[in-house]
């Protein structure tokens, strides 16, 4: 695992394994403070992820270490030379530029996580073959899937972005699936709203195949997602900000491009409509 990102190890050392709600947080935690994880006592690691000091004890044992000493010895040895807790060099750096180094640190993630572009390049073909698709985001995610479903619709045939929540998202779903979907793509994002949840257990109970870009692989929408492909939030503002899942979802729309193969006719013709019409100053 050399070469790796401290988060990346992380990662990998909590797939696999299925952890409540409590210790997906604890996880979520570690990856979020990777560099200073090996460091952390459990009463310090309990503080951060807002748990008890026992549900430290029990998330190390879930991991298969005999306890929290046994996982953060397990860590150290892993560590990168000269790894440390502390602020070190970041100090140097005002709020908003570490907010901005936190993210820069989020795209390098991902893209280690993309060294494989198998799950990328399966969802793209999920994507394509479902007509019509359905792009799910809500509250903090709305964003996210209304600018995919935006570009979505240039090359695919019929995008339905379901933005809002309440009753009638069940019947837009059935809706689709009568249409013919047979793929969901959700951005999924914190705080999860307990809708998304909902619908993703639906969407699976009517037999459509679910895509996820969430924040982190343990989030609550991991247990309804066929195929979740994490890209981590920033929390270093007031607000968390969510470079890396947009970034995903580009990179998704290229991989969902490749598996249509009327997606560059449809794009020349949207073009040469635009131009026509004079719709772009520039």
């Amino acid at each position: 695992m050399s070469g790796s990102s401290p988060a990346a190890r992380l990662q990998r050392l909590f797939e696999g394994h299925r952890l409540t709600p409590t210790q997906r947080r604890i996880a979520h935690s570690m990856v979020r403070r990777a560099a200073d994880a090996p460091f952390l006592s459990s009463v310090e690691l309990a503080e951060l992820a807002g748990v008890s000091q026992p549900s430290v004890t029990r998330f190390a044992v879930a991991l298969g270490f005999d306890g929290y000493p046994a996982l953060r010895k397990h860590l150290r040895e892993v560590a990168p030379a000269g790894a440390a807790g502390g602020g070190g060099a970041e100090e140097r750096f005002n709020e908003y530029q570490q907010a901005v180094r936190a993210e820069i640190e989020n795209l390098r993630h991902l893209a280690e996580l993309l060294a494989d572009p198998a799950p990328v390049e399966r969802a793209g073909r999920l994507l394509a073959g479902s007509k019509p698709l359905l792009v799910l985001g809500l509250r903090a995610a709305s964003s996210q899937a209304r600018g995919f479903g935006y570009f979505a619709a240039k090359v695919h045939p019929d995008v339905r972005v379901l933005d809002e929540g309440g009753s009638m998202l069940h019947d837009r779903i059935d809706a689709a699936v009568r249409a013919g979907a047979t793929a969901l793509v959700c951005f999924a994002l914190p705080r999860h709203p307990r809708e998304v949840v909902d619908a993703l257990a639906y969407a699976q109970e009517r037999g459509l195949t679910v895509v996820t870009v969430a924040d982190s692989a343990f989030a609550p929408v991991a247990e309804h997602s066929d195929l979740l492909i994490p890209a981590a939030v920033g929390t270093g503002l007031a607000f968390d900000t969510a470079c890396a899942p947009m970034l995903l979802g580009r990179v998704l729309l290229e991989a969902m491009c490749d598996g249509l193969p009327e997606a560059q006719a449809r794009l020349e013709e949207f073009d040469a409509r635009a131009a026509a019409r004079g719709l772009f100053v520039g």
